[in-house]
């Protein structure tokens, strides 16, 4: 991991050994939760998979995916609401977790992004790539996952200078590493405690850990190149992004991205009566009971779905 993705104050390095740090944590990103999902499979295989296994998959995916569409995409990225230093420590962590970049990253990236939405300059955009029958599928290929090996260390800390002046959110930053080893462990320990085997220690790693990052890690993603390829566009944006109402489960509201790129600085991606933005019914929840403030609400759509 490169000083800068993890906000370390060390002496300058070349920006070439910077993208080769880079590219071998994008190999390690994306190669190891793959592989664990494929022994997840195989260990279940051999010994079954249990009611636990589901349970630890289904609540760290749970957490971890609202850490990320939460807390680093509505909260660090778009400032939708507030909240103080300890949850805003949680939404870190969470976020975190779900080992898909430290937060400068992630959230300098995410910027980046909105900044230039299928251009040139959008680290993932599925635009087609080249010409010829392949084009297309280049392009989304880049989109959903070849981007990685690829994105530059464009000086993201320009892009971030909010989150580089919170020192909460720069020590969670600077600890990246540990949360995701401790979103491994947590399962692991769970799965043994829970069945008192070392069998459910190693099914809970497995299924709760590195199947859920790498299942996590194909919806994320695929917001990115599906939901600027495939879906509805009920607003004319600039760019290409559309709603795809398959993902609103499993993306916890994620999906909705046309609906977010019109009016990003949104808690709620919900624009209608019937969207399933669970990301925004647990932000409304949290702003019930006090624990975050200034959120803001579509027009159409206060707390609860009630107007304002």
């Amino acid at each position: 991991m490169t000083t800068e993705l993890t906000g370390r104050a060390t002496a300058a390095r070349p920006a070439a050994d910077g993208d080769a740090s880079a590219r071998r944590l994008a190999y390690i990103t994306v190669c190891v939760p793959a592989a664990g999902f494929v022994a997840a499979l195989l260990y279940s295989f051999t010994y079954g998979f249990t009611l636990v296994d589901g349970v630890l998959l289904g609540v760290m995916y749970l957490v971890t995916a609202l850490g990320v569409e939460g807390g680093l995409h509505r909260f660090f990225s778009h400032k939708a609401f507030s909240a103080g230093p300890v949850v805003t420590a949680l939404w870190g962590v969470a976020g975190s977790m779900a080992a898909q970049g430290p937060i400068v990253f992630w959230v300098a990236t995410h910027r980046i992004h909105h900044a230039f939405t299928d251009t040139d300059r959008d680290p993932h955009s599925p635009r087609p790539i080249g010409t010829g029958r392949l084009a297309r599928l280049r392009g989304l290929w880049h989109g959903h996952v070849g981007w990685l090996f690829t994105v530059r260390r464009d000086n993201w800390s320009r892009h971030v200078p909010d989150l580089l002046a919170d020192r909460t959110v720069m020590k969670i930053n600077e600890l990246y590493f540990v949360w995701v080893l401790l979103g491994l462990a947590v399962p692991a320990l769970l799965g043994g405690l829970l069945t008192w085997s070392v069998g459910g220690a190693v099914s809970g790693l497995l299924w709760g850990g590195l199947a859920r990052i790498f299942l996590l890690d194909q919806v994320t993603w695929g917001v990115n190149s599906i939901g600027h390829t495939l879906g509805n566009r009920p607003y004319r944006t600039r760019d290409n992004s559309r709603n795809v109402a398959a993902m609103a489960p499993i993306s916890v509201g994620g999906s909705w991205h046309n609906n977010h790129h019109a009016r990003p600085s949104l808690a709620h991606n919900r624009h209608t009566f019937w969207q399933l933005d669970i990301t925004g019914s647990f932000i409304s929840l949290l702003d019930r009971v006090g624990l975050v403030s200034d959120v803001r609400y579509p027009k159409n759509a206060g707390r609860g779905g009630r107007g304002r």
